[in-house]
């Protein structure tokens, strides 16, 4: 309990402090109750409002209407004091209790009070709630009120009702702007763009709330060239209008146009513009982008908000940067910023994908309120880490919750089952899918289950169940598909598969290289040469292996062949040492994913220049002795990589953790969490 100040002159002063408190127990207001009516405190508006909102504070809002309704001579403005913390409460039923005890009271509740119930029955679209006090206004006499018709035309246009917005409208006596802008938002948001602009025309007066309702309505459209008119036209621009545009540019995938826009701002910039910035830079994979815009951000001293936090997890998560995401972790806990569950959700995805599962199922299991994004997150992180059963044992866990799965919860428990072999438990939840849980088999769901067939060897059986697919087959299908005649040595098949790989994507470079490999494999030059001239002929090339490491909070990103940079030479005789290592150990290089035309010992060098290898050795050299190392790459790790890095971590004495195209792999004294299974 908070010390009692000295300048406390009366019992009156006293109460009012007592008051302040956050929470009060029932006993200890049922005393101040006493105190208030013994010694006559009940006229004092402002004491008897503190008790009644500590009630609230207190989630005892019945024991203040009781109050309320007994207290003699209740002046009209407490009723309508309690309406507005009812409301601000979000609980339905007390808000109408104390409208009801108002009613009971002879007490006509204000204007106010009335703003306030329709604002909220529009945020909770209560419709008919709505339409009930719209009668209520009209039996007291505010049909003419233009605030209170403003707020119906409002609350009609937000539960979706345009033509009841309308007719309020139409019926208005006199309309001012305000009410011209309340119209003109109901028009945009429903689409009707003529008859907005031509509202916009023939109004008399315009404010920045006209202008700024126009540029937005085109930008919903993906008008932007008309939104861009509207802007530059308006003369009276504010941060509103500012921020309109630059987001319209940002949903249009305009970026250069919106980061114009943001630097000529200036100061003006506030959190909105920011995050609306850094958003739009994380939807467009521009990761790196987006955390140096916060680190400018930071900078200009502009405080960063709920969302600003989400947005930078994405980021760190797709860059598998956790030394970021870890320091954003603190920073929400220092500032005590609310972790619901959207940022709840956005940290267990970031540390999923960062590979620290532990710290993910903290965040998890610490939120006070979990939906079903989080679960999927926790059961799609634990599946793509390797540990399949405690992806299934998630799954369990939510359904004893309540909680009833989705797709994605269903492609994260096939996935996990792939990852970790579990075929029978695979087979079982997804012949499960539609007739237990409801949930209809997407083609994401049949390529986790070709994956998990195809890789424990049951090729013919995931034959069988792509010839009986509701759809036709995708590349994520027949890459699985591929990927398990790869594993089993199926050349035929492989070739069959790959030939539909190229007609599905003829400018995936990936399966032309495949192919041309696998011909090469079989002395079939010719048809090698059919493969290599159909790519330049189709301008495809194979997208170059590209991995990345975080280190002091600096992501460096590293491209198979590319010498830019500072370290590079450093890192190339290192990348010598290792490999006299690791031949040491025994390691002979697996070649197989290499260009068959050139020789053995330029295959060896080209292995071991793979990206990320070449992360790994820079993380080597930059990181102290023990800490993990971790790295992020945009294709599959190949055979000879995955042994050499079981190798590495032993030699070393590193844990090292992949993310690769398809899953993670933590190497740790000389094994990998896949056991060789992926």
């Amino acid at each position: 309990m908070n010390s009692i100040p000295k300048n406390l002159s009366s019992l009156a002063d006293y109460l009012g402090f007592r008051l302040q408190n956050a929470f009060l127990n029932f006993s200890e207001l049922q005393q101040i109750h006493c105190q208030i009516l013994t010694n006559g405190y009940f006229h004092s508006n402002s004491l008897v409002t503190n008790f009644l909102s500590s009630c609230f504070r207190s989630q005892k809002s019945r024991y203040a209407l009781v109050f309320l309704q007994n207290l003699p001579g209740a002046e009209p403005s407490l009723w309508n004091s309690m309406i507005r913390v009812s409301l601000e409460s979000g609980v339905c039923p007390d808000f109408l209790g104390f409208f009801n005890g108002m009613l009971l009271n002879d007490v006509v509740p204000s204007k106010t009070s009335f703003s306030l119930i329709l604002r909220s029955c529009a945020i909770s679209r209560e419709a008919h709630l709505g339409e009930a006090f719209h009668c209520q206004m009209l039996k007291m006499g505010f049909e003419f009120d233009m605030i209170l018709q403003t707020g119906l035309l409002d609350f009609y246009a937000k539960v979706g009702d345009l033509r009841c917005a309308q007719r309020v409208f139409m019926e208005m006596p006199r309309r001012d702007v305000v009410a011209n802008n309340a119209m003109i938002s109901a028009l945009s948001k429903h689409g009707h763009i003529e008859e907005a602009r031509n509202l916009f025309d023939n109004m008399t007066d315009r404010n920045s709330c006209s202008w700024n309702s126009m540029i937005t309505c085109y930008c919903k459209l993906g008008d932007i060239s008309s939104a861009r008119l509207m802007f530059d036209g308006s003369p009276v621009k504010d941060v509103v209008s500012w921020n309109a545009i630059i987001d319209g540019y940002c949903k249009s995938k305009q970026l250069e146009a919106a980061h114009e826009l943001f630097l000529s701002m200036g100061s003006a910039r506030n959190s909105v513009t920011w995050n609306t910035m850094i958003s739009a830079y994380v939807q467009s994979g521009e990761s790196g982008t987006a955390i140096s815009m916060f680190q400018q951000m930071q900078s200009e001293n502009v405080k960063p908000t709920e969302v600003t936090m989400v947005s930078l997890l994405s980021a760190c998560a797709h860059l598998g940067a956790l030394d970021m995401g870890e320091w954003i972790h603190s920073y929400v806990r220092t500032k005590r910023l609310k972790i619901d569950v959207v940022l709840g959700n956005a940290l267990i995805d970031m540390y999923c994908k960062c590979g620290n599962l532990e710290a993910a199922l903290d965040v998890f299991h610490g939120l006070s309120k979990r939906n079903i994004f989080c679960w999927n997150s926790i059961i799609v992180g634990l599946g793509m880490n390797g540990r399949g059963e405690e992806s299934i044992a998630a799954f369990t866990a939510m359904e004893k919750e309540g909680l009833r799965p989705d797709g994605v919860t269903f492609v994260g428990v096939l996935s996990g089952c792939s990852h970790s072999g579990l075929l029978s438990a695979g087979q079982r939840y997804f012949s499960k899918m539609l007739g237990v849980y409801c949930v209809e088999p997407g083609i994401e769901h049949y390529g986790c289950m070709v994956d998990l067939l195809g890789r424990a060897g049951h090729i013919k059986e995931a034959l069988e169940l792509i010839s009986t697919m509701p759809m036709k087959p995708n590349t994520m299908v027949l890459g699985s598909l591929l990927r398990a005649c790869h594993i089993h040595n199926d050349t035929k098949l492989s070739e069959q598969v790959t030939q539909q790989l190229l007609e599905l994507d003829p400018c995936d470079g990936g399966n032309y290289v495949f192919l041309s490999n696998l011909y090469a494999s079989l002395n079939r030059w010719d048809d090698v040469k059919i493969c290599r001239k159909l790519m330049n002929q189709r301008g495809v090339h194979k997208t170059p292996g590209c991995s990345s490491i975080e280190v002091n909070n600096i992501v460096h990103e590293f491209v198979a062949g590319d010498t830019s940079h500072p370290q590079f030479s450093e890192i190339n005789g290192f990348l010598d040492e290792i490999a006299k290592q690791l031949e040491g150990l025994g390691h002979v290089p697996n070649t197989s994913s290499v260009l068959h035309d050139i020789e053995e010992e330029e295959k060896e060098g080209a292995i071991r220049y793979h990206s990320e290898r070449i992360a790994v050795a820079f993380g080597l050299m930059n990181t102290p002795p023990g800490m993990t190392i971790r790295v992020v790459k945009n294709l599959r790790t190949c055979r000879d990589c995955h042994s050499a890095m079981k190798l590495i971590s032993d030699a070393f004495k590193r844990e090292i953790i992949v993310r690769d195209r398809k899953r993670f792999h933590h190497f740790r004294n000389g094994s990998c969490s896949c056991n060789d299974y992926w």
